[in-house]
């Protein structure tokens, strides 16, 4: 199996995916015309990328049949075109989760007691005990989370060691998938955004780019938090309204920290301009949140085992464009000896009364004499159609159809 690597990776990566007997093609500078080229000249059957963008033509351009993106969101691939072509979208999830957690506590804590201001007064030679005194502290501060997810519960451990109540807003809770009080640390549930910002002292925003979630954070939102609260994004910049964020800095005194930004440069290095950056109560860094040595080794360590295993077996782990549901409105059931060509015949037949198959699995039974498949279909195979598959072939044993 070819795997393209265009972004930077760890070693320890590159070394687990040749010990898997994997063919490595690391070109970690590849982006946009470069990497649409390399795809197709290269016929990668996988392609592994952090931040670069991979477009509906790069998709288009080659033979993969694997995405993976080292690292948690997966917005910057083009899902729907990578869908239409029967290419697997995978991710990393959680891995990055402790590392984005402590830089935005570092951020909170920064915040609180003006760390940057500090040092940049040191460094320019002034002392100023008397205004760097004046901090309000943290403990019994409310900590509001938009999102629960792994970053947010991770946020949720740190902001628990330092006393501070916590307030959630989260789909996973309100879908009704999941259950508060059995959440290892003491949580409040709020029923909206505007309702979390309302309660907080500190806001941090943990939510996945999504259709619903762009802008989310606007200025409605902004409006609910008491002036001169704090306010933390590590997620993505297009979460928040940004112009209604540069209002709320400046007419109600909040002190932000922030690890994204709208407008940030494609390379790692280069000229940046945001009007946030320029704002006395605005602390940034530089999209460094899952930049340490240690969440690195295991996104990479995570790669290494969703590669081996689709190479091995056939399976991608943490595929995130697969259906959640088909259109399969009927399930086929045939017990049959296990002889070539039954399933075959079983297929041809549907073809023919132009009924699709959606899903199947076939289940041998020990001995490998017999088995049974059961064939998700887009609609009910009339009777007469049932009547030829079972008589046009002496090793089904029986079938019948079950509505979904």
């Amino acid at each position: 199996m070819k795997v393209l690597i265009a972004d930077k990776f760890e070693k320890s990566g590159l070394d687990g995916l040749k010990a898997a007997g994997c063919e490595v093609v690391y070109q970690p500078d590849l982006k946009d015309d470069a990497l649409t080229v390399a795809i197709r000249d290269t016929t990668a059957d996988v392609l592994v990328v952090r931040s670069t963008t991979v477009t509906a033509p790069m998709l288009e351009a080659g033979s993969l049949s694997l995405v993976v993106r080292a690292g948690a969101g997966y917005n910057t691939i083009d899902v729907a075109t990578a869908s239409k072509r029967g290419i697997y979208v995978s991710n990393c999830p959680g891995k990055n989760a402790i590392a984005v957690a402590e830089l935005a506590f570092a951020l909170l804590l920064a915040l609180d007691r003006r760390v940057p201001d500090n040092v940049a007064d040191l460094r320019a030679g002034k002392w100023n005990k008397k205004e760097y005194s004046k901090a309000r502290g943290l403990y019994g501060r409310t900590l509001g989370l938009l999102g629960y997810g792994n970053i947010g519960q991770e946020m949720a451990r740190r902001a628990h060691a330092f006393g501070m109540p916590i307030v959630v807003w989260s789909r996973r809770f309100a879908t009704g998938k999941d259950n508060v009080a059995s959440e290892p640390i003491p949580l409040t549930l709020a029923k909206s955004p505007e309702e979390v910002a309302e309660k907080s002292d500190v806001l941090s925003v943990h939510l996945a780019l999504a259709a619903d979630t762009r802008g989310l954070v606007n200025a409605a939102v902004l409006g609910k938090l008491r002036p001169g609260a704090y306010f933390l994004n590590t997620a993505r910049a297009e979460v928040v309204d940004q112009a209604a964020l540069e209002q709320a800095v400046r007419e109600r005194d909040l002190r932000v920290g922030l690890d994204v930004f709208a407008n940030e440069p494609k390379d790692a290095t280069g000229a940046f301009a945001d009007a946030m950056t320029s704002l006395a109560n605005v602390y940034g860094t530089h999209h460094i949140g899952a930049s340490t040595d240690q969440a690195q080794d295991a996104i990479a360590a995570e790669t290494v085992r969703i590669i081996t295993s689709y190479k091995d077996s056939g399976k991608v782990a943490n595929v995130v464009n697969l259906a959640k549901k088909t259109p399969a409105t009927h399930v086929l059931v045939v017990r049959h000896v296990d002889r070539p060509g039954v399933l075959a015949h079983v297929f041809d037949r549907l073809r023919s009364g132009a009924i699709n198959v959606q899903e199947t699995e076939n289940v041998i039974f020990e001995g490998a004499q017999a088995a049974v498949a059961r064939i998700n279909l887009d609609g009910k195979p009339p009777d007469g159609l049932l009547r030829e598959i079972y008589s046009g072939n002496s090793d089904i044993l029986d079938l019948h159809v079950v509505s979904i």
